[in-house]
């Protein structure tokens, strides 16, 4: 039988949210301040969800996370300024002082509502400025796909 281990986190800044992890595996270290949960990771933090094979958790002296690591199928719903965002990658980072997600190698970010769509090889959505930043390799340019109305649609 399948174990599910669920645990509830508190971040310690001043805009504080619940932070629920639960995967069929944890491993918690002292000694190096971090928590590995394995085996359908899922994080849900208010409106944004995070889910991945594997997810370390980095944590500082007094046990406030500074940044979570999914990797293995890891991909996001995010939202920013009202707006949802689904997010994949090899790597998402989320960092919960800077209010960021980064995403690194196969990235891609999709504005669900206006179906926009980005590809890269490392993408950055800072929740704070709401804004999103994408890069990529000489090879393989940056993509962005989007919708376009011309007028005569608009009139009929």
């Amino acid at each position: 039988m399948r174990k599910i281990l669920g645990l509830v986190l508190s971040v310690g800044i001043a805009m504080a949210q619940q932070v629920e992890v639960t995967a069929e595996r944890f491993l918690a270290s002292e000694s190096t301040q971090k928590a590995t949960f394995t085996g359908n990771v899922k994080v849900t933090k208010g409106a944004d969800v995070l889910t991945s094979d594997t997810l370390v958790i980095y944590f500082n002296a007094k046990k406030e996370p500074l940044k979570y690591e999914a990797t293995g199928n890891a991909k996001a719903n995010i939202t920013m300024n009202a707006v949802r965002y689904f997010a994949s990658g090899s790597t998402l980072v989320y960092d919960p002082i800077a209010l960021t997600y980064t995403i690194r190698t196969n990235g891609f970010l999709h504005e669900i509502d206006t179906d926009r769509k980005v590809y890269g090889e490392l993408i950055t959505v800072n929740q704070a400025q709401g804004n999103y930043e994408v890069d990529s390799k000489a090879n393989a340019p940056v993509k962005f796909i989007f919708q376009m109305n011309n007028k005569e649609e608009q009139t009929q």
